[in-house]
């Protein structure tokens, strides 16, 4: 054997140690994961991504630099070689191929520093509230209260607007959003006149129902305080910052920071109930007694202060369909929400389509904003872990959208339920209200979130493209363990949408292309943000809030499962023909 070939056989049994797993335990499923699932081609078996990814390559990556010193260092030559010049040569190409790898991972490193840079840049750019900031507004006074626009189950809200900025004359200009090419006249009119509402009322007012928490300030504020979750640092008055309490396990509630897709609290303030349109014949029942004789509500409640939204999604959802990329950006901002939530320790634990509240940008993009925090889980410690010894223990709200670890837990000692990933199952589930189906948990298709198998789950439309088909089956998986969070499941939609070329090969992973891709995103953005209103669109927020949040094993992650969903779409349309 010549040296030349003995050479070529060290690299080649360099490559092949780590694929057929001859070092430690963590090592070989690294490496596996590494050769096997970041390579797709015929010759290669469908492997599923798992969520210890980003864990185990560290792992593996640390153990295997210094693997790399020891093959190639002189002392370790001459103790395992016994003398023997093919040996000798072995060995040393053993040591060049892990080497060689060695060196893969040196790239890696540049690319984690470059998403690092990136990240740093973008979380400077904090996302501004287009609403200016009043200094007053603590009491019911300060606002005029026009009609009521919506109620829950717990809640009235109506149509506002502070004292200081009295509404317009009714026959001042207004926009006209247009929903449908082809509507009748009337509802050209209803729509006008919804936008000089708008117009005249910028902001909503919540006024909850207060039926058990007493008619003191600070009882209201401890009963309610998950309400005030996503409110703002000034929303309450700095001197009743001390009594607000969560109410359940005496916690302190997080807040968390402002962002795009969710809902900001400007002000939350107690006051006496008063009567307001519609409420003899709305909510008479919850009504205080000094209103409604037969009422069995509080004199005082919680009043929160917040922008005024057009419609909510399931309105928006009744009167027209959006296209496949609107709907694709829609189900990214419920992501990208989602995340930002999780990322602050807060499950909100309700989501549907009634809480999902829309407006529209400059170019008539659907804005999706996350409401309605009453059955939010905000623990400090931000594991997102719920202790669920007894069947007192809330689980959430909707029953329908609980996500299959939160529905089949059942209560014992020791017992925890992880939310972690039960909000994104949900943003799954409502996909398909977003593409023209039906919700599949709901009763008209008639599966229970308890049971259901995943073949079960209907066909979304055909137009619906194959990438973002593959992504909701994949957050509608019934093992939190094999369905990827709000996080990477962003990623993933972010990469189909504008990262299609740097995907384009079959090829592994070729991360100096994706970095490519990345600064020519960050080059994209900074220049928007500097050209004036398309800058404020739901695109530019959108690539903002992913370059702002960019982590490579997340990255890698999330291309991971993209490429494992094209193994999978010739045999799903084998099945679908």
């Amino acid at each position: 054997m010549s040296v030349k070939h003995a050479i070529s056989r060290g690299l080649e049994l360099g490559r092949s140690v780590f694929q057929l797993g001859l070092l430690k335990s963590g090592v070989r499923v690294a490496a596996k994961l590494r050769v096997d699932r970041f390579r797709v081609g015929p010759s290669v078996r469908t492997a599923q991504p798992q969520a210890f990814l980003p864990s185990r390559y560290r792992f593996y990556r640390s153990s295997l630099r210094g693997l790399a010193a020891q093959l190639q260092s002189a002392g370790f030559r001459r103790r395992f070689t016994c003398g023997s010049p093919r040996n000798r040569a072995l060995c040393l190409a053993f040591g060049l191929g892990i080497g060689l790898i060695e060196e893969q991972f040196e790239d890696d490193r540049k690319s984690a520093a470059t998403c690092q840079e990136i990240q740093a840049v973008f979380r400077r750019k904090r996302f501004q509230s287009p609403l200016k900031m009043f200094t007053s507004g603590y009491k019911l006074e300060d606002y005029i209260i026009g009609n009521q626009i919506g109620k829950g189950s717990n809640a009235a809200v109506y149509e506002a607007a502070a004292q200081s900025a009295s509404p317009k004359e009714s026959d001042s200009k207004c926009s006209l959003v247009q929903l449908r090419d082809d509507e009748e006249e009337e509802g050209v009119k209803t729509r006008s006149v919804m936008c000089c509402s708008l117009r005249n009322f910028p902001l909503a007012i919540k006024m909850m129902w207060n039926l058990g928490a007493g008619s003191s300030s600070e009882a209201i504020l401890k009963s309610m305080s998950q309400e005030l979750v996503p409110a703002a640092a000034q929303a309450v008055k700095q001197g009743k910052e001390h009594i607000i309490l969560d109410g359940q396990f005496g916690v302190l509630p997080r807040r968390v920071s402002a962002h795009p897709n969710v809902i900001r609290v400007y002000r939350a303030f107690t006051a006496d109930v008063p009567l307001l349109p519609g409420a003899q014949e709305e909510y008479p029942d919850v009504l205080p007694t000094r209103l409604n004789p037969a009422g069995l509500g509080n004199n005082r409640t919680l009043f929160l202060v917040m922008k005024h939204y057009p419609y909510t999604l399931r309105q928006y959802l009744e009167v027209s369909t959006p296209d496949c990329r609107q709907g694709s950006l829609m189900v990214l901002q419920l992501l990208e929400g989602v995340d930002h939530l999780c990322r602050q320790g807060v499950a909100h634990r309700d989501l549907k389509s009634d809480n999902v509240l829309l407006e529209f940008d400059s170019g008539g993009c659907p804005r999706l904003v996350i409401s309605d925090f009453g059955c939010c889980l905000a623990q400090r410690d931000s594991s997102l872990q719920l202790p669920f010894n007894s069947m007192w223990v809330s689980k959430g709200g909707n029953a329908s959208l609980m996500a299959p670890e939160v529905v089949t837990a059942v209560p014992g000692c020791g017992v925890v339920i992880d939310f972690s990933k039960s909000d994104a199952w949900a943003v799954g589930a409502v996909s398909y209200e977003i593409f023209g189906k039906q919700n599949p948990f709901y009763r008209a298709v008639g599966l229970e979130s308890s049971k259901y198998e995943e073949k079960q789950l209907p066909l979304l439309p055909s137009t619906v493209p194959a990438e973002v088909q593959s992504l909701i089956r994949l957050l509608l998986r019934r093992n939190p363990s094999k369905r990827p969070s709000a996080r990477v499941a962003a990623n993933m939609l972010h990469l189909s949408i504008w990262g299609r070329n740097a995907l384009a090969s079959q090829n592994p992973i070729d991360m100096k292309k994706l970095a490519d891709w990345l600064l020519c995103q960050c080059a994209v953005v900074l220049l928007r943000g500097c050209c004036g209103p398309s800058g404020n669109s739901v695109e530019a927020e959108l690539q903002r809030s992913f370059l702002s949040n960019l982590e490579l094993e997340d990255l890698r992650t999330a291309v991971c499962f993209l490429l494992y969903g094209r193994q999978l779409q010739p045999a799903a349309s084998i099945l679908s023909a």
